[in-house]
C-alpha cells in the first residue's frame, strides 16, 4: 500500500487465518495474519495514513473479526462491522462476480465509502463493549455451545447401541455439570455488574435470566434507540415489500439472531402468563393472523416494552400499562 493524502476508506476481508486489506481506488490487497502479530503489523501499516482514514469496514465473520476490530478501535480508527449478506449484495451490484479475498476486500472498501456518506453512518460505527459486557458475551456464547452439544448427545442416546449408551450418559453428565456451572457464573456476573438495569425488569413475565443475559451481552443499544430502530436491529420489525404496483406482505428479516432467539423463548412464556400480551396475541389470532405472525408481533411488543423501561429508568409495573406501538 502506498501513501496517499486524500481521505481513505479501508476494506478488510476476514478469514480464520488472514486479514486481506484493500484501499478504495487502489488495486490489489495486502495480507496480514489474523493473529496478534499480524494485527500489530496491520496497525503499523495503517499508522502511515491515520490522519486520512475515514472508516475501516469488515464483515461479521462468526467472531473471527472481533480481535482485529477491537484493536483498530483502541487505536482510534472508526470501524464498521456489517452483515455479510449486505456486503455480498453490494459487491454483486458493483459487478464483482468472482469471489476472492482481494476482490472481497476491494468491494468492502467501496462499501465503506458508501456507508460513510450515508445518513446511517453514526449508527454503524462500532462501539466497543465494556469489559463486563465482553465477559458476559463469552459466557452466553459458551452456554449456547454446551447446549448444542447436550442436544446432540441426547439425540444419539436413543439410537445408540446399548454398549455405547454408558459412554453417552457420562458425557451428558459432564455437559449438565458444565451448563449448571456456567449458569451460576452468568447469574453471579449479572448480579455484580447489571443489577441496577435488571431490577427494572422485575415482575415482567417471560424475561428470565437467560433472556436478561442475552439482552445485556448482545444488545447494548437497549434503551438508547427508538422502538422502531431497536426492532430493526433485532430483526422483528415488519418491513415493506412494495414496489410499483406490487404490494407484498410485511416481513421480518435480518437482525441479531441470538437476541431474536432469546426473545422468542421469552415471548412463548409471556403470551401464556402475562395478561396484556396474552390478550394482544389472542386479538391478533381472532383477527385471522397466523400463529407465527402473531407471535412475532408479540416479540416486537415485548422488545418495545423492555426498551421503553430501559429508556425511562423506571421499574416495570403491571398497572402502568404498556407503551403503544405507533
Amino acid at each position: 500500500m502506498s501513501e496517499v493524502s486524500e481521505q481513505m476508506f479501508v476494506g478488510i476481508d476476514v478469514s480464520q487465518d488472514t486479514l486481506d486489506v484493500a484501499l478504495r481506488g487502489q488495486r490489489g490487497a495486502t495480507q496480514f495474519a489474523n493473529a496478534e502479530g499480524g494485527i500489530k503489523a496491520l496497525l503499523a501499516c495503517l499508522s502511515t495514513y491515520q490522519a486520512g482514514i475515514a472508516v475501516i469496514l469488515m464483515e461479521a465473520t462468526g467472531g473471527l473479526e472481533r480481535q482485529a476490530a477491537r484493536q483498530l478501535c483502541l487505536a482510534g480508527y472508526a470501524v464498521m462491522v456489517v452483515n455479510p449478506r449486505q456486503a455480498h449484495d453490494f459487491a454483486k451490484s458493483l459487478g464483482y462476480l468472482s469471489k476472492t479475498d482481494a476482490s472481497d476486500a476491494s468491494a468492502l472498501a467501496q462499501f465503506a465509502h458508501t456507508l460513510y456518506h450515508s445518513e446511517r453512518r453514526d449508527k454503524l460505527i462500532l462501539r466497543l463493549p465494556t469489559v463486563e459486557q465482553e465477559l458476559l458475551q463469552a459466557l452466553v456464547t459458551r452456554r449456547a455451545q454446551l447446549i448444542v452439544m447436550r442436544v446432540a448427545e441426547g439425540n444419539r442416546h436413543a439410537g445408540a447401541h446399548r454398549s455405547q449408551r454408558p459412554s453417552i450418559e457420562k458425557v451428558l453428565k459432564v455437559l449438565d455439570a458444565e451448563i449448571k456451572k456456567i449458569d451460576a457464573d452468568i447469574d453471579a456476573h449479572l448480579d455484580r455488574h447489571f443489577h441496577a438495569k435488571l431490577d427494572l425488569l422485575k415482575g415482567l413475565k417471560g424475561v428470565a435470566n437467560a433472556t436478561k443475559a442475552m439482552l445485556m451481552a448482545a444488545l447494548p443499544e437497549l434503551g438508547q434507540l427508538h422502538h422502531r430502530e431497536i426492532a430493526k436491529l433485532v430483526g422483528v420489525a415488519p418491513l415493506n415489500r412494495d414496489s410499483g404496483t406490487m404490494r407484498g406482505k410485511r416481513t421480518t428479516w435480518g437482525g441479531r439472531a441470538d437476541v431474536r432467539g432469546a426473545l422468542y423463548m421469552a415471548t412463548l412464556s409471556a403470551v401464556r402468563w402475562d395478561p396484556a400480551l396474552r390478550a394482544f396475541y389472542q386479538r391478533l389470532r381472532t383477527a385471522g393472523k397466523q400463529a407465527k405472525v402473531a407471535l412475532v408481533a408479540c416479540m416486537h411488543k415485548l422488545l418495545t416494552i423492555i426498551n421503553a423501561i430501559m429508556k425511562s429508568g423506571k421499574p416495570w409495573q403491571a398497572n402502568h400499562g404498556y407503551p403503544q406501538l405507533a
